[in-house]
């Protein structure tokens, strides 16, 4: 990997996809609204395999592993740079022996904490407040959850790599913290961008780095608006939905982020809270109309960053991420 710029006090966020696109959708609007700048790119070697490939057009792309990046913000208050770190998918075996390499990256770029997000699937209704779930890697970083009114996760497990690195990270004497954002379970292969707002809400109570929320705020207000009228069909023509909690009891049981058993995030036949177009697969082509909105969008993405969550967003409801997922962290490379 390239050298990084010279870093002050940092701290390293990492994600990966998970239930809810809640995790990855809070790295990502972090990179837009804070200008984040793509510095590096680790190597996953062999942990990795590859389970398909891509046709475009007939033609069959080269096979490549899933990418894992860094990206560097320099805070202007010189009180903590920020690297996140963005991994598109989860090795299916050797998960410890990549988070001993990611944190033994980050102690040489002198990293001094470790943030995971990942999200909480409860029996909450799409209207409830999400709340966010915490753990720390020491006492004193369960004290400082409690400060900042986290629910702390007091027995349980955090699936995936969002607790290996910071299990990780506390064998190697660095300190580290989960945020977990509550989601209804019933819901847990859709977007549920309530979940990452109340996570960035938290990480700013915690480092008092300063992100317009307002962009993320007002799509959850959309998203609970629609999964809440069709949480309410269901309920009129079905009763409960399947795994609706038997009492009206919020929160009682609960599912931490987890991938499926091929290491990837469970996301295959996600709903679509949305109207319109969604794309069903690499057999169907994408209309003409919806290719050149997408353009249009990674036009303005191009000229202003900020405005890369707007495009995040549209690609989520299209169901087209994982099409432009590079070509839309190419957006944060740095200029030449």
């Amino acid at each position: 990997m390239p050298d990084f710029p010279k870093l002050h006090r940092p701290w390293l966020v990492a994600v990966w996809p998970g239930m809810g696109h809640v995790a990855l959708n809070a790295g990502v609007y972090l990179l837009a609204k804070l200008g984040m700048t793509a510095v590096a790119e680790f190597e996953g070697g062999d942990l990795f395999d590859v389970t398909q490939v891509d046709v475009k057009n007939g033609v069959v792309q080269p096979a490549r592993r899933p990418r894992n990046r860094f990206f560097v913000w320099t805070d202007p208050n010189k009180r903590h740079d920020l690297v996140v770190f963005l991994g598109e998918a989860q090795p299916p075996v050797g998960k410890l022996p990549f988070c001993r390499q990611v944190i033994e990256y980050a102690r040489e770029l002198g990293v001094e904490r470790v943030v995971t997000f990942a999200a909480m699937a409860t029996q909450m209704r799409p209207e409830h407040r999400s709340r966010v779930f915490g753990a720390a890697t020491d006492t004193e970083g369960v004290a400082e959850l409690r400060d900042l009114d986290l629910k702390i996760l007091e027995d349980g497990n955090i699936g995936g790599l969002n607790g290996v690195l910071l299990g990780a990270a506390a064998a190697s004497g660095l300190r580290g913290s989960c945020f977990l954002g509550e989601m209804p379970q019933v819901f847990a292969q859709v977007p549920f961008p309530k979940a990452s707002l109340a996570i960035l809400e938290a990480f700013q109570r915690l480092t008092g780095v300063e992100v317009d929320l307002g962009e993320l705020a007002e799509q959850a207000r959309a998203v609970e608006e629609q999964l809440g009228e069709l949480l309410s069909r269901v309920e009129q023509q079905y009763g409960q939905p399947p795994g609706a909690p038997d009492e009206d009891e919020e929160g009682s049981e609960y599912v931490t982020d987890d991938e499926d058993e091929d290491g990837e995030p469970d996301t295959e036949g996600e709903a679509d809270a949305g109207e319109g177009y969604r794309y069903e697969g690499p057999d169907e082509p994408v209309p003409t109309p919806t290719v050149a909105r997408i353009e249009e969008l990674f036009a303005r993405a191009a000229q202003d960053r900020s405005k890369a969550f707007e495009l995040k967003r549209e690609l989520d409801r299209l169901g087209l991420f994982k099409q432009y997922e590079d070509r839309f962290l190419d957006l944060f490379k740095h200029p030449e």
